[in-house]
């Protein structure tokens, strides 16, 4: 029964993230399947062994740090005209929608955040 429940809380949250369109979302996911195992080693080593209650535990707050670390680095989950790395808004016509560049990656993300365009790697 605990190897079953393990399954699902490592794969549940990687399912999602590969379906995350953010950062963030993806992050959050990611956080939340790391929380979730290291919750339920915690969980079942310490205590009156509660593997469960250790995973949600965990789950819960790798999510928060997932999301977090994945705003960060991207310079934040939505424009911010004082982040030096953020451009101006532009507005795209075809799309009705604001836009920005990030300095640092080249990348480009809606208003709100979502990726827009992927700079090429080199």
């Amino acid at each position: 029964m605990i190897r079953k429940f393990a399954i699902i809380a490592v794969t549940v949250p990687f399912l999602a993230a590969a379906c995350a369109t953010t950062p963030a979302a993806r992050g959050g996911a990611t956080g939340a399947a790391v929380g979730a195992v290291g919750g339920a080693v915690i969980g079942n080593q310490v205590g009156s062994g509660h593997p469960r209650t250790g995973a949600a535990i965990g789950a819960v707050g790798g999510a928060i740090a997932g999301a977090a670390i994945a705003c960060q680095q991207q310079g934040g989950c939505q424009h911010n005209p004082n982040n030096p790395r953020h451009s101006q808004l532009y507005y795209d016509q075809h799309n009705d929608r604001y836009w920005y560049e990030d300095h640092q990656t080249g990348n480009t993300y809606w208003q709100n955040g979502e990726p827009r365009t992927r700079a090429p790697r080199r």
